[in-house]
């Protein structure tokens, strides 16, 4: 999915996800000045706190956003974090490696 182009006020309230249904490291769009990408930090009932750039500069925000301002996101972006990987999993490529 690409940028959304829906304002928050014009979202069919069915197609926003409560906001305790996203977890840490979620790839998510926020609204504020326009679509941005983002990454979840932390959760609740009411509201999400994301990580985002909120220009087009390098910098990032971190904001606290209520569910209609935040929507699932597909797309890659270098805010993204990588998964971590278990000590097993690392031990594993370490010894096949050797």
């Amino acid at each position: 999915m690409s940028t959304p182009t829906i304002a928050p006020p014009e979202r069919d309230p069915a197609d926003v996800a409560p906001a305790d249904s996203y977890r840490k490291s979620d790839r998510v769009w926020v609204f504020r000045n326009g679509w941005r990408a983002g990454v979840i930090e932390a959760a609740s009932p009411l509201a999400v706190t994301v990580t985002y750039r909120p220009g087009e500069h390098r910098g990032t925000g971190v904001d606290t956003f209520t569910a209609s301002y935040v929507t699932r996101r597909a797309d890659a972006d270098p805010l993204d974090r990588p998964v971590p990987v278990s000590g097993l999993v690392r031990r594993i490529v370490r010894e096949s490696a050797a």
